[in-house]
């Protein structure tokens, strides 16, 4: 044991024994498993999940109902509105079920993770996922589709838990950020393609083949998470040695039980850092979310835009690749603490929301754009600071859950209820450009509440034990995924 309590590794020749056969294993069979390529991995399938959720949002996919004029003459429905004649209230259910998936099993994969490898359950949400999808283009009605789509949101959490722990233990010291950013960009691009893709798909083929194609995709990945030989997570113990779990060199707890997701859940809820970094993180998804549904129906009605879709869907692909990369690098050179995440999503928060609301305020539609342009290039600036600031500020075990509570918080609190309170407030004052304001004050207490995570004690837990006494065995983690 050294003066900081550790465990001195080099007193213990049977226990670099035991690691040094473990690596050699381990890079044996995965060598060739780069942290490169598990990046590109996991943008693809990141990818491929976002193109499901705007296909499924599509006029080439989601349709529209039949209709009857006076005279009798009644036209026939598209897509999955017209063939299931979907009021808009189902339709926008349907849009939403997946929540249903996500929120109930994010915290069991999170917690599962203490028990099961990690990439093992990847596998197994890509899987379930693989499955549901299929399942949405065999569907017969309202009820037997919402149903699919709730088990998408269960393939999803797996994902959702575990994917950026991986990546932000595999990535370069220095470029933690910009991964993280890389990872995050396929959120807006995979919405932009979906909506494309369910677009030509529905003009050629059945809206069923959509999801099948879908399906077709993600396929290899969810075979994937079985086939290679498991990768470990920093701070959970290495599985499928071929050895009960406590035989292993790492002791952690393993109980998943309802108790244990609840103890970890309440060390989550009183980090005051974690809790401010979500707060802030709602109120900013609260607005984006609202932009994506109401964004083009506004603009059309405010400045008369002509290819409204294309001319938002544009705005978004290009300013959130550059603007999602760009803060994940900015976060990096400043040196990436939590303090510095903190008043990098602030400072670009409030700058991005005085752009933004400053557009709307001008009658030219030309100004509009280019003020608006700029203000979603610094917002879309914040994926790489803000993800970090969850991985970063709980020790390593706690990463899954983190993850998990912040993904299901920001839809439960913010994408999922702000587009029918902002369809609400705009029936009532009738008038889109004060509806977009409104919305857009919005990221001022955003930008608000991430001020305040700059004055607060933290800490980064990145490199903390699990436990005390836990014996960790970082070296057979690391080197797993070494470029040669």
């Amino acid at each position: 044991m050294n003066v900081d309590g550790e465990v001195d590794r080099g007193q213990n020749p049977r226990i670099m024994e035991r690691d040094s056969d473990s690596i050699k294993d381990q890079i044996g069979e995965s060598s060739w498993f780069s942290p490169k390529k598990l990046l590109f991995v996991f943008c693809v399938v990141n990818l491929i999940n976002y193109i499901d959720r705007g296909a499924i949002a599509s006029n080439g996919i989601n349709g529209s109902r039949g209709t009857c004029t006076s005279s009798g003459t009644c036209s026939t429905g598209t897509g999955i509105q017209g063939d299931f004649n979907l009021s808009n209230f189902e339709d926008g259910v349907l849009s939403s079920a997946f929540m249903v998936g996500l929120l109930v099993a994010s915290p069991i994969f999170a917690s599962l993770a203490k028990s099961v490898n990690p990439f093992r359950l990847i596998g197994v949400g890509l899987s379930i996922w693989t499955l549901a999808v299929i399942g949405c283009g065999l569907s017969f009605d309202f009820w037997s589709i919402t149903i699919c789509r709730m088990f998408v949101g269960v393939g999803e959490a797996s994902f959702v838990s575990l994917a950026a722990p991986f990546i932000d233990d595999k990535a370069p010291h220095d470029q933690k950020s910009a991964w993280l950013a890389i990872f995050y960009m396929c959120i807006p691009t995979g919405y932009a393609l979906g909506y494309v893709y369910g677009g030509l798909v529905g003009t050629v083929l059945p809206w069923r083949a959509a999801f099948w194609g879908e399906a077709i995709l993600m396929l290899p990945f969810a075979v994937l998470g079985f086939v290679i030989k498991p990768l470990d997570l920093k701070g959970f113990a290495p599985g499928d040695t071929g050895k009960t779990r406590t035989d292993n060199l790492t002791v952690l707890p393993t109980g998943h039980g309802f108790s244990s997701v609840m103890n970890d859940t309440k060390m989550l809820l009183v980090d005051k850092v974690y809790v401010t970094n979500v707060l802030g993180y709602i109120a900013y998804t609260f607005v984006l979310g609202a932009y994506s549904y109401w964004g083009p129906k506004a603009g059309y009605n405010i400045y008369k835009m002509e290819n409204a879709d294309m001319i938002f869907g544009g705005i978004t692909v290009i300013c959130g690749i550059v603007g999602t990369l760009s803060g994940g690098v900015v976060l990096d050179f400043m040196d990436s603490t939590i303090s510095n995440a903190f008043k990098l999503l602030s400072v670009s928060t409030f700058i991005g929301a005085v752009f933004c609301f400053a557009a709307f305020c001008f009658k030219s539609m030309y100004a509009f754009l280019a003020l608006f342009a700029v203000g979603e290039l610094l917002i879309f600036a914040i994926q790489g600071p803000v993800n970090f600031i969850s991985l970063h500020c709980v020790k390593p075990s706690l990463r899954p859950l983190a993850m998990a509570m912040s993904t299901v918080s920001i839809h439960l609190f913010g994408d999922v209820p702000s587009s029918p309170l902002v369809g609400v407030l705009q029936d009532y004052v009738k008038n889109w450009r004060v509806t977009t304001l409104v919305l857009t004050f919005v990221f001022f207490p955003a930008a608000a509440i991430w001020f305040i995570g700059i004055f607060l004690n933290s800490v980064d837990r990145y490199n903390e034990d699990s436990e005390p006494d836990a014996v960790t065995r970082e070296s057979a983690v690391a080197p797993l995924l070494e470029e040669a």
